[in-house]
């Protein structure tokens, strides 16, 4: 494809071409078509638990991931500071989506996170984690670059409305994550080490009190200590997914634990993985996420521009942590935790919000770019 366009094209395309990691790319193409993979082998029996026809995930997903992927390309092809007012934007519009799912969204399995908007049914807080990850770096580099500007305490009070907002559904787990990846940056910005300690000991005292006032959040607890305490069928199934699959898999379509495994094609599509084609993928896939993010780490080390080196390292700590919190509650090493695994679980908001990360990651560590403006 690289004789496609010569150093000399001066088109957006040619520049983006020449300008952007490939090898970024590449790894976020093999996820997603490691994504499809899986979801062939995982969708139809999901699909027949609900009585829709066997392609009805396969079809649905192979509607969302050419959208994703073209929204993912056109961010990327985005100046720094065009994802920046792009983020502003959607974050208030993510923002006043999540109110709306409060005051109109179906209430499910006692959270209301969803909204339905003509045929379609989003979950908001999925696209609001990328904005308020690209937002609140602006604000800790305002903060730095612009005397007399409170970035830091803008930014706080962005994720203090985020939170309560997630709170309200409630999302217990979801807030967790986007306060960390704050926290991250945060310390990525100079955190001073008062603040770092006394961080640490705010967010233990919020797991405790999360503990004991949410009783689903002590009920997950509960069964991850003590596994006799209450329901774990999804987490022993997928255990024995793992344990079916062995080294080399049983081989594509083979797996059997899926068809008893209710969220086999989202939460625990991990498990998909270890049963069909073994111990070998699950590394190849965890390397897959470990490059990304070092990659996309390494590229901003050299960066002098603070508000680029923040943005691209929290978009990058929150895509590593949701691949974690996924892989590992299919695996037992944490409480359950319904989060979906980047560009692999099936899911049309999850699916596209990772695109638009993944596009201002690609966009934001292009080789040259136009930052001016970007200290304003």
């Amino acid at each position: 494809m690289s004789t496609a366009f010569t150093r000399a094209d001066t088109s957006v395309v040619g520049r983006w071409w020449w300008t952007v990691d490939r090898w970024l790319l590449f790894a976020a193409g093999t996820l997603i078509v490691i994504g499809m993979i899986l979801t062939l082998a995982a969708g139809p029996p999901a699909a027949g638990r609900i009585g829709a026809d066997t392609y009805h995930f396969v079809r649905k997903q192979s509607v969302f991931l050419p959208v994703a992927i073209a929204v993912m390309l056109a961010i990327s092809l985005m100046p720094a500071l065009w994802i920046r007012r792009f983020s502003a934007v959607g974050l208030f519009v993510a923002f006043m989506m999540m109110l709306g799912t409060l005051a109109f969204g179906a209430e499910i399995n006692g959270a209301t996170r969803w909204l339905r908007l003509g045929g379609l049914s989003i979950q908001p807080s999925e696209f609001i984690k990328p904005f308020l990850v690209v937002v609140s770096a602006w604000m800790f580099a305002l903060n730095r670059t612009k005397e007399g500007v409170p970035g830091n305490m803008i930014a706080l009070g962005c994720l203090m409305m985020v939170c309560a907002a997630l709170l309200s559904q409630p999302d217990v787990g979801m807030t967790m994550v986007v306060v960390s990846v704050w926290c991250a940056q945060f310390f990525m910005a100079g955190l001073p080490i008062f603040w770092v300690v006394l961080i640490a000991f705010a967010g233990l005292g919020a797991l405790v009190t999360a503990y004991f006032m949410l009783p689903h959040v002590a009920s997950r607890v509960d069964r991850f200590l003590d596994p006799s305490s209450g329901d774990t069928y999804q987490v022993t199934q997928a255990i024995r997914a793992f344990q079916n699959g062995g080294m080399f898999g049983r081989g594509p379509g083979e797996g059997r634990v899926k068809e008893t495994l209710p969220d086999a094609h989202t939460d625990f599509i991990f498990a998909v993985a270890g049963e069909e084609f073994g111990v070998l993928l699950c590394l190849f896939v965890v390397a897959l996420f470990g490059f990304l993010v070092l990659r996309a780490m390494i590229k901003v080390l050299r960066e002098d521009n603070l508000f680029i080196l923040l943005a691209v390292g929290g978009l990058s700590v929150q895509f590593g942590l949701q691949a974690i919190i996924n892989m590992a509650s299919s695996l037992h090493m944490m409480p359950t935790k319904g989060m979906t695994l980047p560009f692999i679980s099936y899911g049309g908001s999850s699916m596209l919000a990772l695109a638009i990360g993944m596009g201002m990651i690609l966009g934001l560590t292009r080789r040259r770019r136009d930052t001016e403006g970007l200290n304003a």
